[in-house]
């Protein structure tokens, strides 16, 4: 199963990993408004949300042109990449965690910045939503949602 993810995905599924293992709840792939597709989105236990986005290589971080976009959708924004990545590239401002498939470590926390209320809303509805769709697809397939 694994062999036919791409790399980004392998490194989505440790960040995943990770950040369970910080209590947090994840999911790949959200859609925060059309056109914005975040990697990873968290949340965590007292309402915190993260939003971490997966490089591969120097060539996926330097053609990425709306990372800046998915800044507004979170309180705090990270890179996640492999151990050979540039990691000089990436701004000083965002948040880095390094993983792989098999789980990841943050390096580096970025600030914090509050989402507004309204906005905070807005981001926990669309999560509890894309996350009961998905969970309502795998059992409407005959997939166990118990895990």
């Amino acid at each position: 199963m694994a062999k036919d993810l791409l790399p980004g995905q392998l490194i989505a599924r440790g960040v995943m990993r990770c950040l369970m293992d910080h209590g947090f709840a994840c999911l790949p792939e959200v859609v925060p408004k059309p056109g914005l597709r975040v990697d990873v989105m968290a949340l965590g236990r007292k309402g915190e949300i993260w939003v971490v986005e997966c490089k591969s290589s120097r060539a996926d971080f330097t053609s990425d042109r709306k990372w800046q976009g998915y800044l507004a959708y979170a309180d705090r924004f990270f890179w996640a990449v492999e151990g050979d990545f540039p990691t000089a590239i990436l701004p000083e401002e965002t948040g880095l965690i390094l993983a792989d498939r098999f789980g990841g470590e943050i390096l580096r926390l970025p600030p914090e910045a509050k989402l507004a209320a309204p906005r905070r809303k807005s981001v926990m509805q669309g999560f509890a939503r894309t996350a009961a769709l998905r969970l309502a697809g795998r059992d409407a397939a005959g997939l166990s949602v118990f895990l």
